[in-house]
């Protein structure tokens, strides 16, 4: 809510649309109050932030609501979630590495990655990127009923068949330290850590990998060379740390144009020079964009895929971390090893039509 009503926004594919109707404000607390009863949480506390959820069922599908009710300046600010129970669950049966959208290089370099038998995998980026889903698609491979997995997440979003997935519910206790010590006294060969929050964390989950278990978790970085420093900060023990480091991978999801209303641009040089790039290098290329049009809602965009920048952790990069090289100079190695940063392979995907040169600078830094 603002100073002018109540704004409805909605967010398609990452990007928020507003509403072009408004609400009048006398409406505001009965519309909160009424979320708040939905979702079994207090209704006379204003003042601290509240998490809820309810579920009903549309179509025969089970359609999961999960609210967040947060103080702002003009009165409570509502986030609801929807969550489609049985697309997720479909969507779940096909996932594999293949099905997300990557090029086939780090499919397979991954790939390899994740079929060692310990070590640690992480997936870098932020809030809304792909990660879990990554992950997942990761887990769906190895999941071969030989040996057990095992999850600690926060909430568990995809159910996964023969696949021990535990909530995180810090109410109770069960934070992703305290579950994460229980899941290593299960004989786990395989362990998913949601997120790692803190320093306590993210020692328990090195400390797993270097005993045997391969540990996948996130972490909230820009890029992979900073998921090093980020955990160094933490007071996770170097050496440790890059003894158990087997790949990081970061990664951010770039809408795709819409095919129905698809044409070619030429890319002029304000853009050009905008984006980093110099007069001649938009002469060649698929360069397109989207008109808009009733398929894709007006917005030019439908669907997105994923970008992603692969840092497999080898020898030369673990001495490079230890003798506290800069990210500079590690991230001149990993180039020289074959490293195609986010910026770069989103550059690609514009220049072969796939996405805008406008939404890949909405996602990442102009090098």
């Amino acid at each position: 809510m603002d100073d002018t009503g109540i704004v409805v926004k909605y967010r398609v594919n990452g990007v928020l649309y507003q509403s072009p109707d408004s609400l009048a404000r006398s409406y505001h607390e009965q519309i909160i109050a009424r979320i708040k009863v939905m979702a079994g949480l207090d209704i006379a506390e204003k003042r601290k932030p509240q998490d809820g959820r309810f579920g009903t069922v549309f179509d025969d599908r089970n359609i999961d609501f999960r609210v967040s009710i947060l103080p702002s300046l003009f009165g409570e600010d509502a986030v609801i979630r929807i969550l489609d129970k049985a697309g997720i669950l479909a969507n779940v049966q096909s996932l594999s590495l293949d099905a997300l959208g990557l090029t086939n290089e780090v499919v397979n370099r991954f790939r390899r990655i994740v079929h060692e038998p310990y070590g640690m995998v992480l997936i870098a980026g932020p809030t809304g990127s792909g990660k879990t889903t990554t992950l997942y698609a990761a887990i769906s491979e190895l999941n071969t009923q030989e040996e057990k997995v095992i999850t600690i997440e926060d909430p568990v979003e995809y159910q996964l068949p023969g696949v021990v997935q535990i909530p995180v519910n810090e109410k109770k206790g069960m934070g992703f330290a305290n579950g994460l010590r229980s899941i290593l006294r299960h004989d786990p060969d395989k362990v998913m850590v949601g997120e790692i929050r803190d320093a306590e964390t993210a020692r328990i989950a090195v400390q797993s990998a270097l005993t045997g278990h391969l540990v996948f978790s996130t972490v909230h970085a820009n890029s992979s060379i900073d998921v090093v420093t980020r955990l160094t900060q933490m007071g996770v023990d170097q050496f440790n740390l890059v003894s158990a480091l087997t790949c990081v991978m970061a990664q951010r999801l770039v809408r795709t144009v819409c095919e129905q209303c698809a044409e070619r641009v030429q890319i002029d040089a304000e853009l050009a020079a905008q984006s980093g790039l110099g007069e001649n290098e938009t002469d060649t290329g698929a360069w397109r964009k989207g008109t808009g049009c009733d398929a894709c809602l007006g917005t030019g965009y439908s669907g997105r895929t994923a970008i992603t920048e692969l840092l497999p952790v080898d020898d030369d990069i673990r001495e490079h971390i230890m003798t506290q090289a800069s990210g500079r100079q590690l991230l001149a190695l990993a180039r020289e090893k074959g490293l195609v940063t986010l910026r770069e392979q989103g550059l690609q995907l514009a220049s072969r039509g796939v996405t805008t040169l406008e939404e890949v600078n909405r996602v990442t830094f102009a090098e």
